[in-house]
């Protein structure tokens, strides 16, 4: 006798799953731990994104038949424990945990009395052994993407990268014109169930952020609906101005499927191929806004998680020896710095900011701040309605920080100039993008320079940054010290809530 355990993350049909539907295994058991979500100051936002799904995908099982034992215990152990004393003689089926750690939830089932076997998961294109075959010694996202497009056969054309070309980055940077108009994405107010979710998050956990404006889709039917008004109304305009930042736009072109993707909502293929169909079937969608679209969910998403799960010791990575503690504005979003205020008041508000917001923005700052990575990643697990640990660790420790080298050629620092190049944020803001000195001056300018002087052992002899050091090198003397002096203000005023 078989029940196939349902983690909260896979909420698909596929796998196990369908042998309950097809009568092949006796019922579907769920547990929604209090421990568990409990262990991190998790965003309100989030906790219920992950239970209002759950107790949906829950409902549609039950509405197809499906017997589905549903547990609320106060951890993962109780709720199997329960579940084997009614039913001493059934094992566990259920799919491998995205990011790895199938041992550590074996370990939980053996000590609750059951057994438990683990099957591939099928929330993802590229298996662990397919990438073991590829695995390129040098895990280069760039080979690995050309890999997988070959492998696929998305986007190519006999043989070749469709229109001639694997990578059309270089036209996906632009900023939007001071008159463009943002067209709003579909949200889904909350039904019963998810407002009953959301008093319970309110009453029981120590949430963060703004529960109450919780929109995120929490079916598949909401989650196909939000595809859908992505490809019809913001893929075309998605690659050309996916890096910028606009003040007062939380989500911009952005498709924000990323949630129900993580869920098991949404499969990748899925997305990528009815993203393809938008791009064969209309006319005003570029090839490089499809691209650039494809090459996040086919080529990075599916990248860093392998790079999760081969590299050992990633969340406690720390080549640059980093110590400094997480300024609490990451929190509060109390800063006066216009651009890092705001991407952090729309996580506070949506648990959700876009990719250069979390690398550039967020990520920038605690680098050349010196924030511990673990630290760092831990905000970004709790604070981000799309973070599991096999999504964070990878893209903060390694991308935004460059805690390691493993799969990341080069620390990605920048001053105030990149920040006003793809933002609006820099004008009207209290703090000059042009100075590098003195109370007015931008903070990510000194940091920046502070940055690359404080490691310029590591750094100088990087291909990719070598060019930087001769500005390095025409600053020494009292420039260079007073750009010092300006990044331990800084750093003070951080640490006391002044910045």
């Amino acid at each position: 006798m078989t029940t196939v355990w349902v983690l909260g993350d896979q909420l698909t049909r596929r796998g196990p799953v369908s042998r309950a539907l097809d009568g092949d295994a006796d019922r579907v058991l769920m547990v929604e731990s209090r421990e568990f979500a409990a262990r991190h100051p998790y965003h309100g936002q989030k906790l219920a994104l992950v239970f209002s799904a759950m107790r949906h995908f829950r409902d549609r099982l039950r509405e197809d038949g499906v017997t589905v034992r549903y547990e609320r215990a106060d951890s993962f152990r109780d709720g199997l424990e329960a579940f084997f004393d009614d039913h001493p003689e059934e094992s566990l089926v259920a799919m491998r945990p995205a990011g790895g750690g199938a041992d550590a939830l074996r370990d939980c089932v053996t000590e609750a009395g059951g057994s438990v076997e683990f099957v591939q998961n099928e929330t993802f294109l590229c298996s662990p052994d397919a990438f073991q075959k590829w695995d390129d010694a040098d895990l280069s996202h760039e080979e690995f993407y050309r890999w997988m497009r070959r492998r696929t056969g998305y986007l190519m054309d006999d043989g070749d990268p469709l229109g001639g070309q694997w990578n059309y980055d270089e036209r996906n940077r632009e900023t939007p014109p001071d008159d463009y108009e943002v067209r709003a994405p579909v949200r889904f107010p909350p039904d019963d169930t998810t407002e009953r979710v959301i008093a319970a998050v309110s009453e029981e956990y120590d949430a963060w952020g703004d529960v109450e404006a919780f929109d995120w889709p929490v079916t598949r039917e909401d989650a196909q609906e939000a595809l859908e008004d992505f490809c019809e109304n913001r893929l075309a305009e998605f690659g050309t101005y996916q890096d910028a930042i606009v003040a007062g736009e939380w989500a911009l072109t952005h498709s924000l499927l990323s949630p129900a993707l993580n869920l098991g909502l949404l499969h990748p293929r899925e997305v990528v191929e009815r993203a393809i169909d938008a791009y064969e079937t209309r006319e005003d969608v570029p090839l490089h806004c499809l691209e650039g679209f494809v090459r996040q969910i086919l080529g990075w998403r599916e990248f860093v998680r392998q790079v999760y799960r081969r590299e050992d010791g990633l969340a406690d990575a720390n080549q640059l020896d980093h110590d400094r503690d997480l300024p609490a504005f990451y929190w509060t979003g109390d800063t006066d710095m216009a651009c890092l205020g705001e991407s952090i008041d729309h996580v506070r508000e949506h648990g959700y900011a876009h990719h250069i917001e979390r690398l550039m923005l967020q990520s920038n700052f605690a680098l050349t701040f010196g924030v511990d990575p673990a630290e760092l990643n831990a905000w970004f697990h709790a604070a981000y309605v799309d973070a599991y640990h096999w999504v964070t660790t990878p893209n903060v420790v390694g991308m935004g920080v460059y805690g390691t080298d493993a799969f990341t050629t080069k620390p990605y620092a920048a001053s105030a100039n990149y920040v006003n190049e793809m933002s609006d944020h820099c004008v009207g803001c209290p703090y000059d993008p042009d100075a590098t000195t003195g109370a007015d001056a931008c903070p990510f300018n000194a940091l920046y320079w502070d940055f690359l002087a404080r490691h310029e052992d590591r750094l100088r002899h990087n291909y990719r940054m070598a060019g930087l050091y001769h500005h390095v090198d025409n600053k020494r003397g009292e420039e260079l010290d007073a750009i010092r002096e300006r990044a331990d203000d800084v750093r003070t005023l951080a640490a006391e809530g002044e910045l």
